[in-house]
């Protein structure tokens, strides 16, 4: 199950990134921290865990604490008990800016350690292309072959993480360099635009206001565009902080992914205001590798999604799990009734 955040402004929400290659899970002296293989969860037994606090050393995102009343660290569990019965975690159940997104996404497990070991340019695009197509027919059978249900590669079919990072090659990875490959992916923010004033009107309001023409000189740079649609080397957000987070230092990636934002905006804009010029809005998604029925799947999803669009989780078979475990049915000397042996998580 793995998670995707919609940056607002300035402000990064992060919980833990339930990574593929957890460093927590490799840091801990006493095995007590462990990824559950039938959603990714990174969870921390409390009855093993002996307070070494070495994960809270070994994570780099800092997710995981010691509790110094329990005497044991925790960390996000991903509100498991509601993943398994089909609902959202409370965090993205309760976010007023709709911005989380929870999902399916396939990926070759096999290929985690050479992905991890790569070369740090080629961490970003060797982590999407761990991911898996769940329309490919040879995926859906491994898929099934390893014991996927149908459920949850129907889930993976409807993902709204899958069309984002993969799709559609809006949201990048925090701090991929750390390669524990964090399922946690992030759309940088496209912030609004700061048009100039006319010069007439430029006048009026240094009159009217002076401190501000005062301030306005004295600011660092100057923000403003000529026109309502600025390039995207304008923006207010600075491109190097956002390759450092997101494709380590990459800007070409971020460019890429701004350039996609800015032109489902200006599609969006001509088509509901009409004051952007067609063959301006053409070339735009032309430049952006879009076309417009993309650009309106892209809008749809991001600013008007129902709540089940934005949180697509197959409720798990419990029923099933016990079973592979060992049905007694099978077991010869056995009444039929109970089991054989305890049932345990994990495989």
């Amino acid at each position: 199950m793995f998670q995707l955040e919609k940056m607002a402004f300035f402000y990064l929400p992060r919980i833990c990134n339930h990574c593929l290659n957890p460093a927590c899970v490799a840091g801990c002296p006493s095995g007590a921290i462990y990824k559950r293989g039938e959603d990714g969860v990174v969870l921390i037994n409390q009855q093993v865990c002996r307070a070494w606090r070495m994960c809270v050393t070994a994570c780099p995102y800092k997710k995981s604490y010691y509790n110094w009343h329990t005497g044991k660290s925790e960390k996000c569990i991903l509100c498991y008990p509601r993943l398994e019965s089909g609902q959202a975690p409370a965090c993205m159940h309760s976010c007023v800016g709709r911005i989380r997104y929870l999902g399916v996404l396939l990926y070759d497990a096999d290929r985690i350690h050479e992905v991890a070991s790569a070369a740090e340019e080629d961490l970003v695009d060797l982590q999407r292309d761990l991911l898996l197509d769940p329309f490919d027919p040879e995926v859906i059978a491994a898929a099934r072959a390893n014991g996927v249900a149908d459920s949850t590669l129907k889930a993976a079919q409807s993902s709204p993480v899958y069309r984002f990072v993969k799709e559609w090659g809006l949201a990048l990875p925090l701090h991929a360099e750390f390669r524990t490959l964090p399922m946690l992916f992030y759309v940088p923010p496209l912030l609004p635009v700061m048009a100039s004033l006319g010069a007439a009107n430029q006048a009026q309001n240094d009159k009217l206001n002076p401190a501000a023409k005062v301030w306005a000189d004295d600011w660092l740079y100057d923000t403003s565009t000529e026109e309502l649609w600025g390039t995207i080397e304008q923006a207010r957000f600075p491109l190097r902080y956002m390759a450092n987070l997101f494709s380590n230092g990459d800007e070409a990636k971020i460019v890429e992914v701004l350039k996609k934002l800015m032109a489902v905006r200006v599609h969006r804009r001509g088509k509901t205001v009409g004051d952007v010029d067609a063959a301006k809005v053409e070339a735009t998604l032309r430049e952006a590798g879009l076309d417009p029925d993309m650009a309106d799947d892209i809008y749809t999803l991001t600013s008007l999604p129902r709540f089940e669009e934005r949180f697509v989780i197959p409720p798990a078979h419990r029923e099933q799990a016990i079973e592979m475990l060992e049905f007694t049915g099978d077991t010869k000397g056995s009444t039929g009734f109970g089991f054989h042996l305890k049932p345990e998580r994990g495989l």
